[in-house]
């Protein structure tokens, strides 16, 4: 007794029925009709041949910041679960790659410039908080300002206005944002000759800023790895305040909108993530030769639906 038919099985039948009412009718069935279902035929076993496979593959799409520690959280998931994650990195283009079907999962920060249209166009669920990573306020050794370990950062940017101190602006928006924030904070202290806008980004920006024994703005692991590749004369003073968190999402695609989703296992890794266990590990990483904190949890923004 045959209990499935394939989609080759029921295209077989449905020529095998044209010829059978042709023949009734004394007309023949023409080739090209015969060539159509054969063509239909080798597409749909392609597509059921793509699906079934990706089932224990998940595709996670994701910025290039959290990479260390998705790799320490992923083995006990796999272990777990029996799903495989594979990351793909794309930076800026994360949401671009899950438009194009090759992601079942976005991991960015909450302000990436690809969460708002990609919702707002149906393709994905809504988004759900899983961790923050951390800025800095990098700066000489020597600590002219005085900030080092300070827990409130507008005070930190009160003292460098008020001892005069170097201060190179960094360009990367989420960055200048916050610059532009703590001056607000601060009570808008004068901008005079030691505010040092050279209209830099990133690196190019904290470079200047070491060569200028001056303080600046950026993320702690960007700047961690920056210093991997070439160290500079700088070192986080001031990481503590709140201020300086900023919050990563997981969008699950939607696989009515985008073909061959593996929304299961998306929504799996997902749940793992904001799971209050995995949350408590996010807390504990810490990564060598670097005794802060660079990873929070923000599992328990979302809502107690979110978090089941």
């Amino acid at each position: 007794m045959r209990h499935h038919l394939g989609v080759e099985d029921l295209l077989g039948d449905a020529a095998g029925l044209l010829e059978d009412d042709a023949a009734e009718l004394g007309v023949g069935v023409g080739a090209e009709v015969l060539a159509l279902l054969a063509t239909l035929a080798a597409g749909l076993l392609s597509c059921q041949a793509e699906g079934p496979a990706q089932a224990s593959l998940i595709r996670v799409a994701v910025v290039n910041t959290p990479d260390d520690l998705l790799r320490e959280l992923l083995p006990e998931f796999e272990a777990q679960t029996g799903y495989k994650v594979e990351f793909i990195y794309g930076g800026d283009g994360v949401y671009e790659q899950a438009r194009r079907g090759l992601a079942d999962l976005v991991i960015s920060h909450y302000g990436h410039p690809g969460v708002e249209p990609f919702l707002l166009e149906g393709l994905g669920l809504w988004p759900h908080s899983v961790f923050a990573n951390q800025a800095a306020l990098v700066g000489p050794p020597s600590d002219p300002a005085g900030v080092r370990g300070l827990a409130d950062a507008t005070e930190a940017f009160r003292r460098i206005a008020a001892t005069r101190s170097s201060f190179v602006v960094n360009h990367n928006s989420g960055i200048k944002y916050l610059e532009e924030l703590l001056w607000e904070g601060a009570g808008r202290p004068e901008r005079g000759g030691s505010y040092v806008d050279l209209g830099l980004e990133g690196r190019p920006a904290i470079a200047a800023a070491a060569e200028r024994g001056a303080y600046a703005l950026w993320g702690l692991i960007p700047f961690r790895r920056s210093q991997g590749q070439r160290e500079l004369q700088l070192e986080p003073l001031v990481t503590a305040d709140p201020l300086f968190q900023r919050v990563m999402v997981a969008v699950v695609v939607r696989p009515d909108r985008v073909p061959r989703v593996n929304v299961d296992g998306a929504m799996a890794f997902q749940s793992y993530l904001i799971a209050p266990a995995t949350q408590a590990r996010i807390s504990t990483f810490r990564y060598p030769g670097l005794d802060l904190q660079a990873w929070w949890p923000a599992g328990r923004h979302n809502s107690a639906a979110g978090r089941e």
